[in-house]
């Protein structure tokens, strides 16, 4: 089932805050560990875990919108 359309606006802000939350965690976490950075490391692993959590939510939010019954 298609979502609505005043659902397609937050559905695209979480698909792509969470697909540039996950590459500005993984640049943050790669520069961390590169120059020894402990704050830059957390930051990154932060923003990793906040992409995967938008990706996650918009994921099981299409999952019950397209389950039977």
């Amino acid at each position: 089932m298609a979502a609505q359309t005043s659902d397609g606006y937050w559905f695209l802000v979480k698909k792509f805050g969470g697909l540039i939350s996950i590459i500005i965690g993984c640049l943050l976490t790669a520069v961390g560990v590169t120059f020894e950075s402990t704050d830059t490391i957390v930051f990154g692993v932060l923003f990793l875990m906040l992409g995967a959590v938008l990706l996650m939510l918009k994921i099981m939010r299409r999952n019950q919108e397209s389950s039977p019954g």
